[in-house]
């Protein structure tokens, strides 16, 4: 019994020493006040006050998560130790792994600051302290727990799935940004944790941490690239047999490639990809990452930059093909419906009391019902002639629009009998209309039908009786098309 006491001494001073006075000058609490835009409403902002948590690292920078920052229009950080705030500015923001950096620019503010560490990737069970400023408090807090596993989550702010760590330390609102720390070093960022859940915490691992820090090292963000491909698991023993693979063989089957995404015109339907950069593809789409660790098979497309290239043996026809592919397509580009954006307005027009938007994830995510016909969309990739998905929102009642005031969530497939590539293109075309009619037609063959001189006519009564100010978004005001 006296040794087992003994061990909980040896580990209670080992976290103590952990948080030392250093440690906590590191850690920073950042207010934020952010505009936050509606997608359903999008001539409509609010304004939002938050808080979270940062660590200073080299170069007199603050790493923390970028939804702490996202939409701010006014930052401020504080130390722990100075009752001082200080006005800040965001250096650079990767919403897609949930990471940014700020700093201020007054320089006292990083003075007898020690600059942490990133740290390798934990092991399982490894013990770690989560420093931060969550809610119930003003001062700094320090949790403990241990890595329970790692594997890909998807990070809730950008809605794609990376490696994460999952830790049992208690995490609330407020700790975001904030830092995990193993044996003196960042291990890991804190991002988001599991409502009613007991204790189920993630964290952005330091793998992630470095790709975004060499990824900035040009002082500009490109992302993480992927293949851009659908695929489909091959653990059953009659595929295997039809594609003429021995039981050893282990790998991935594409089922479709993206048209505009990286593997396009190399990879094709029926490739069975064995191996990526001399790593294994078990069946089941995993890839060892440590031994007898396995994650998904898209970690190794992760650890890539923008612009490298990545190796793949694939089996095609019965025989391996060694084969390259460069990943310089952004993924912004390759899908249908754009991923969640931020730090800018929506984008949007009103046409004789018709609202159109592009189709983005902020607005498919947005109200508690889905509409299954915009959800679907979701997993639609773009095409040369497809490139965007407009959407009409909704309808302000006119006399001059009746019979379609009802109308909400119509997807446009077509303007006068024309395809739509992209929103760009269709709002030129609406308002190259000078007279006669436009008429919108969907996937279903609905029509909609517009009287261009009605919607001249009213058009601006229609903004004035519901008190919209602008009739179209900031950036669709420079494009080369007069107004209604």
């Amino acid at each position: 019994m006296r040794y087992i006491f003994l061990a909980v001494l040896f580990t209670l001073f080992t976290f103590a020493q952990n948080a030392d006075i250093s440690t906590k000058k590191a850690i920073i609490k950042i207010y934020t006040s952010a505009k936050e835009p509606s997608y359903k409403k999008p001539w409509i902002n609010t304004t939002t006050r938050s808080s979270g948590s940062g660590a200073v690292i080299n170069g007199n920078l603050i790493l923390t998560n970028a939804h702490v920052v996202a939409n701010s229009t006014y930052l401020e950080v504080q130390r722990y130790d100075i009752a001082k705030r200080y006005i800040a500015k965001v250096v650079a923001v990767s919403h897609e792994l949930d990471l940014a950096l700020i700093t201020t620019e007054k320089k006292e503010f990083f003075k007898d600051i020690k600059p942490l560490n990133i740290g390798n990737l934990p092991q399982s069970e490894q013990r770690i302290l989560v420093f931060g400023y969550p809610m119930g408090g003003k001062t700094q807090s320090v949790t403990s727990g241990v890595v329970s596993r790692i594997e890909h989550q998807r990070y809730v702010h950008s809605g794609q799935k990376f490696l994460a760590i999952q830790v049992d330390a208690a995490i609330n609102p407020g700790n975001s940004g904030g830092p995990a720390i193993s044996n003196g070093k960042i291990v890991g960022v804190v991002m988001q944790g599991i409502t009613y859940s007991q204790n189920i915490g993630y964290l952005v691992p330091t793998i992630m941490i470095k790709h975004f820090l060499k990824d900035f090292s040009d002082n500009k963000i490109d992302g993480v690239p992927q293949l851009h491909l659908f695929i489909s698991k091959l653990s059953n023993p009659a595929t295997k047999r039809y594609y003429g693979l021995s039981d050893k063989q282990t790998g991935i089957v594409v089922d479709r490639v993206m048209p505009l995404g990286n593997s396009a015109n190399i990879l094709k339907k029926g490739d069975i990809i064995l191996s990526v950069d001399g790593k294994n593809i078990e069946d089941d789409a995993t890839v060892a990452f440590r031994d007898g660790e396995y994650t998904s098979l898209k970690y190794l497309s992760d650890l890539h930059q923008f612009g490298d290239t990545i190796a793949l043996k694939v089996w095609r026809d019965k025989k391996e093909l060694d084969l390259n592919i460069t990943l310089n397509k952004a993924n912004k580009d390759v899908w249908l419906v754009k991923s969640y954006q931020y730090d800018k307005e929506p984008t949007y027009f009103i046409y004789g009391g018709y609202i159109f938007s592009p189709l983005v994830e902020n607005l498919v995510d947005s109200g508690k019902n889905k509409n299954c016909s915009v959800y679907s969309l979701l997993s639609k990739f773009a095409t040369k002639k497809k490139k965007e998905q407009p959407i009409l929102l909704g309808v302000f009642a006119d006399r001059s629009n009746r019979g379609n005031q009802d109308l909400y969530n119509y997807l446009p497939k077509k303007i006068n009998g024309k395809d739509i590539t992209d929103f760009k293109s269709f709002y030129k075309e609406i308002f190259a209309q000078k007279s006669g009619f436009i008429v919108l037609e969907d996937s279903n063959n609905q029509q909609v039908i517009i009287d261009v001189k009605e919607a001249k006519t009213r058009h601006k009564h229609i903004l004035q009786m519901y008190g919209v100010e602008f009739d179209r978004s900031k950036d669709l005001k420079d494009t080369n098309s007069t107004g209604i």
